[in-house]
C-alpha cells in the first residue's frame, strides 16, 4: 500500500522546473489580465488550478458540461471520469480494436478445422471490450504525464486532470481499476495470450514520454496500438512460435498497422500544430510540415506492402489482395488527396472517418477471404485450376 502513496506523492509534487514555470506563467497572466481589463486577482486564481510550463498560458476558458450524447445522461460526478477515458470520442477505441480484428480474421483460416463464424464473432467481441478498457487506461496514463502540457493546448486544456476536475490522487486508483479490469478480460482468452499481451504495457506507459524526446511519437503510438495484430493467432489457439507462416504473417500485419497509425495520427496531430510549436511539444506534423502528403503517401505504400506480405505468408487467395490491399490503397489514396491539413475540422473529421473507411475496407477484404476459405471456395478454385493444367 505504501508504493501507490509514494507514486502519487511524486506525481503531485511540483518539480523545480514546474515551480519556475509557474512564476513565468504568473507574469504572463498578469500581462494578459491587464490587456483584457480583467482583475489580476481573478487571472491569478485561474493559474492555481492549471498545470504550468515555461510557455505562455492560453487565456482561461470556461468548462461546459455535456448536454448531448452518452455523457449527458451520466450522473454529474461521473462525467470527468468518463471524459478521462474519452468515452465521448470512440475513434481511438476503434483504432485499438481494428488490429485485433484484422489478426483474428487473418488467423481464422489457419485453424484446423477452420473455426466457425460464431467463434470469430465471440473472439472479436472480447477484443472490442478489451480495446475499450485499455484505451481508457492509456488515456489516463497519457493525461497524468501531460498534466503540465495539456493546459497550453487549445484542444486539451479542458481535459479533467488539466482543468482540475480530477486530481492525481484520484486518477491513480482509477487507473488501477482499469488495469485490473483489463487483466480480468485477458484471462478470458487462452492463457498463452497473457504472455503475448503483457509486453504491450511497456509501450502504453512509455508513449506519453515519446513526444518529449522525438519528433515521431506516432511511431511509438503505433507500436502500442498495433499490438493486437499479434494476438489473433494465440486467441484462436495457434502458437506463433511453432507456426512459422502465422508468425511471419502476424509480424507483417503488425508492421502494417504501425505504419497505418503513423498515417492517421499524423493527420490527427495537425489539429495541434500551432499550439505544439508554441508549447515546445515534439510532433511529426512539425517535422514533416513541408512535405506532409508525400510522407503520408510513402508510409501508406509501406502499409499496403506489408499487408501484401501478410497475405503471401499464409498463402492467401486473390480475394485477399483485391479486397485487403486494393481496398487499403484506394481508401488511403483518397483520404490523403482530400484531407486539408490546414483545417482543424477537416483533420479531425478524417481521423474519425479513417477508422472505418480504411479499417472497414481491410476488414471486409479479410472477412471475404475467411468466408471463401471456410466455405471451401478456394479449394474448388485450386482443383479447377489443376484440371485445366
Amino acid at each position: 500500500m505504501a508504493a501507490p502513496f509514494r507514486i502519487s506523492s511524486l506525481l503531485s509534487r511540483p518539480s523545480s522546473f514546474a515551480r519556475t514555470s509557474r512564476q513565468l506563467q504568473t507574469t504572463s497572466i498578469k500581462r494578459w489580465a491587464v490587456s483584457s481589463s480583467r482583475p489580476i486577482a481573478q487571472s491569478l486564481a485561474n493559474t492555481e488550478t492549471t498545470s504550468s510550463t515555461a510557455h505562455e498560458a492560453l487565456p482561461p476558458q470556461a468548462y461546459k458540461p455535456p448536454t448531448a450524447g452518452l455523457l449527458s445522461h451520466l450522473p454529474r460526478s461521473w462525467v470527468p471520469y468518463a471524459e478521462l477515458i474519452r468515452l465521448q470520442s470512440p475513434a481511438g477505441t476503434y483504432y485499438l480494436f481494428l488490429p485485433c480484428l484484422f489478426s483474428t480474421l487473418l488467423a481464422a483460416p489457419l485453424t484446423n478445422p477452420i473455426v466457425p463464424p460464431s467463434t470469430v464473432l465471440y473472439t472479436s467481441g472480447l477484443f472490442f471490450t478489451g480495446a475499450l478498457i485499455m484505451r481508457g487506461a492509456g488515456c489516463t496514463v497519457n493525461d497524468l504525464w501531460d498534466r503540465n502540457l495539456d493546459p497550453h493546448v487549445a484542444r486539451t486544456r479542458l481535459r479533467p486532470i488539466a482543468r482540475g476536475a480530477i486530481s492525481v490522487n484520484q486518477a491513480i486508483p482509477y487507473l488501477g481499476v482499469q488495469l485490473f479490469a483489463g487483466l480480468a478480460l485477458l484471462l478470458q482468452f487462452p492463457f498463452a495470450c497473457f504472455y503475448y499481451a503483457t509486453p504491450s504495457l511497456l509501450f502504453v506507459a512509455s508513449y506519453p514520454l515519446a513526444k518529449r524526446v522525438t519528433n515521431y511519437p506516432q511511431a511509438v503510438l503505433g507500436l502500442t496500438f498495433s499490438w493486437g495484430a499479434m494476438l489473433g493467432p494465440p486467441a484462436l489457439g495457434i502458437d506463433l512460435l511453432s507456426h512459422t507462416p502465422a508468425l511471419v504473417s502476424a509480424a507483417c500485419l503488425y508492421g502494417s498497422c504501425v505504419a497505418w497509425t503513423v498515417v492517421y495520427d499524423m493527420i490527427y496531430a495537425y489539429q495541434d500544430i500551432k499550439d505544439d510549436a508554441k508549447a515546445g511539444i515534439k510532433s511529426i506534423a512539425l517535422a514533416q510540415e513541408k512535405n506532409a502528403k508525400a510522407f503520408l503517401s510513402a508510409v501508406s505504400a509501406l502499409q499496403v506492402g506489408l499487408l501484401a506480405g501478410a497475405g503471401i505468408a499464409v498463402g492467401a487467395g486473390p480475394l485477399y489482395f483485391v479486397g485487403v490491399c486494393g481496398g487499403a490503397t484506394a481508401t488511403l489514396g483518397y483520404m490523403i488527396r482530400k484531407v486539408n491539413l490546414k483545417s482543424v475540422e477537416d483533420c479531425a473529421g478524417w481521423f474519425r472517418r479513417g477508422a472505418w473507411f480504411t479499417g472497414g475496407a481491410i476488414s471486409l477484404g479479410l472477412f471475404g477471404e475467411y468466408l471463401a476459405q471456410y466455405l471451401g471456395l478456394c479449394e474448388e478454385d485450386k482443383e479447377q485450376g489443376a484440371k485445366r493444367t
